[in-house]
C-alpha cells in the first residue's frame, strides 16, 4: 500500500519532506492519477454499532491517548483556565503561576464539586459549593472553618491531576491515570508527526471561537474527515465542485494527512520550487488519531477549523466541536468569519452527519456484514487498522510498543 518515507537527518528540514509530498502530488495531478493501496478492505458493520465494542473503543483508545483538549493561544496568560469534558470526564486546563500548562480533574477533594464552568482568568479556585481553595498548581490551599471542619492534610487534598502536554500550538490531555494506565509520552504518541504539525503555524493563531454539533457513531464522522472519494458527490451543492475526489496519503503511525492532486496542486508547476511557501506546501486535511481534522480555509484571514471528535452517550451518536483559529488578527473579519462558521456547520450537519446518521440506522439493521474501503480510500483502511491495533492491546506498554515500531508512510 505505501513506500516508507525517508528518515528525517538534522540536515532534512521539514520543508524538504513537504516539497518533496509536494512534487508527488503534482506528478499525480499533472497525470490525473492518484496512489491506490494494494487491495479493498471490507470492515465488519458491527464495529460501528455494536455496544460491547463501542465500550472497548471508549476504554482502550479514548481514555488511555492523549486528547486534544485544546489549544496553546486560549491559555496565554498565568491563570488562564478552561473547563470541558473528554469522555464524560470532567476536565481542567489551566495555565499555573510560572506559566506550565496543567490539566486537572475538574473536582473538589471536599465533595467532588466541579470548580469551574466554561472558561475564564482567576489567581485562585474557590469551590462554589462550600468555598475551598485551590491555587493554579492545583495545591489545596484554603478550607472555609477550617477549625470547625476538623484535620485535613492540605498537602494530600490537592486536585487530581492529569497528564498535560504542548506541540504546535496544542494541547493534549491523557486520561489514562484514572484507570491506573501508564501515560503516553507525547512524542511516542505522535511518532514525528508533531514537527510536521508545526509547520501549520498553530502556535501563532488566535483563538476565534467554537460551535458544536451532533453526528453519528464517531467512526463513521471520523470516516468521512478521511474520505475525499466523497466530496464532488455529497457536496455537490456547497463546495463539491471546487474539489477532486482523489486522495493521497501520508502517516506517521495512526495520525495521517490527506491531500488531493487537483487543480491548486496543478498550479504549482507554474510557480518556482523555492516560492513554493508553507501556505503551499501545508494544504490538505490533517488528521490526528483518534478524533481531530485540521483544514484550513479563506474568510478574509486564513482560518484554521479543528474538528475535536468525541463519542456520544452510546454508539450512534458522537458529538464534533469546530474550534476556530486565525492565522493573523482577525478582528477586521468577524462577519466573514461568522459566515464561514455558518457554512461549514451547515456542510457538516446536513451533508456529512446527516448521511453518516443513516448509514448507522442502515448497517444496525444488520443487512450488510460488512462495509467496504476501496483502494482509493486507504486511510480509512489504516485508521480501522488502528482502532483494531488499540483495543486488542492489553496496556498502553503495548501500545508503545507499536507506536515505536510504527515507520512514517508515504503513499508513492
Amino acid at each position: 500500500m505505501t513506500d516508507l518515507a525517508p528518515a528525517p537527518t538534522a540536515a532534512h528540514s521539514k520543508r524538504d519532506d513537504l516539497v518533496a509530498f509536494a512534487r508527488r502530488s503534482l506528478r499525480h495531478a499533472q497525470a490525473g492519477t492518484a496512489p491506490l493501496a494494494d487491495s479493498v478492505a471490507e470492515i465488519p458493520a458491527e464495529n460501528y454499532v455494536d455496544p460491547d465494542r463501542w465500550q472497548l473503543e471508549i476504554d482502550r483508545v479514548f481514555k488511555r491517548v492523549p486528547l486534544v483538549a485544546g489549544f496553546s493561544c486560549e491559555f496565554a496568560e498565568p491563570g488562564a483556565y478552561r473547563a470541558l469534558e473528554l469522555c464524560d470526564v470532567p476536565v481542567l486546563v489551566m495555565r499555573d503561576s510560572s506559566k506550565v500548562l496543567r490539566a486537572f480533574v475538574n473536582s473538589c477533594s471536599h465533595r467532588g464539586a466541579q470548580l469551574v464552568q466554561g472558561s475564564g482568568t482567576t489567581r485562585r479556585l474557590s469551590c462554589p459549593y462550600h468555598a475551598w481553595v485551590y491555587n493554579t498548581e492545583g495545591a489545596l490551599v484554603g478550607i472555609r472553618d477550617h477549625g470547625d471542619f476538623g484535620d485535613v492534610d492540605f498537602d494530600c487534598n490537592g486536585l487530581t491531576e492529569l497528564s498535560c502536554d504542548e506541540r504546535a500550538g496544542i494541547v493534549w490531555v491523557s486520561l489514562a491515570s484514572l484507570n491506573g494506565e501508564q501515560d503516553l509520552d507525547i512524542d511516542t504518541w505522535l511518532c514525528g508527526y508533531g514537527d510536521y504539525l508545526d509547520t501549520l503555524g498553530m502556535a501563532d493563531a488566535s483563538f476565534v471561537n467554537r460551535q458544536s454539533v451532533g453526528g453519528p457513531n464517531w467512526k463513521l464522522a471520523y470516516d468521512g474527515y478521511l474520505d475525499f472519494y466523497h466530496l464532488p458527490i455529497l457536496h455537490k451543492n456547497t463546495f463539491g465542485p471546487d474539489y477532486g475526489n482523489k486522495a493521497i496519503y501520508d502517516a506517521w503511525g495512526p495520525h495521517q494527512r490527506v491531500t488531493s492532486p487537483d487543480e491548486r496542486t496543478l498550479a504549482l508547476q507554474d510557480v518556482p520550487e523555492d516560492e513554493w511557501t508553507l501556505r503551499n506546501l501545508t494544504v490538505g486535511v490533517w488528521t490526528i488519531f483518534p478524533h481531530i481534522s485540521i483544514a484550513r480555509f479563506g474568510a478574509g484571514v486564513p482560518l484554521f477549523m479543528i474538528s475535536q471528535l468525541l463519542p456520544g452517550s452510546e454508539p450512534g451518536t458522537s458529538v464534533t466541536t469546530q474550534h476556530f483559529l486565525a492565522v493573523e488578527d482577525p478582528s477586521e473579519y468577524l462577519e466573514d468569519i461568522e459566515k464561514q462558521m455558518a457554512f461549514l456547520l451547515r456542510v457538516v450537519r446536513d451533508e456529512d452527519y446527516f448521511t453518516g446518521i443513516g448509514i448507522g440506522k442502515a448497517l444496525a439493521t444488520g443487512a450488510k456484514r460488512n462495509v467496504m474501503f476501496g483502494r482509493n480510500e486507504a486511510g480509512g483502511q489504516r485508521f480501522h487498522g488502528w482502532v483494531d491495533k488499540l483495543i486488542n492491546a492489553e496496556t498502553n506498554v503495548q501500545v508503545a510498543a507499536l507506536l515505536n515500531a510504527a515507520e512514517p508512510e508515504s503513499q508513492q
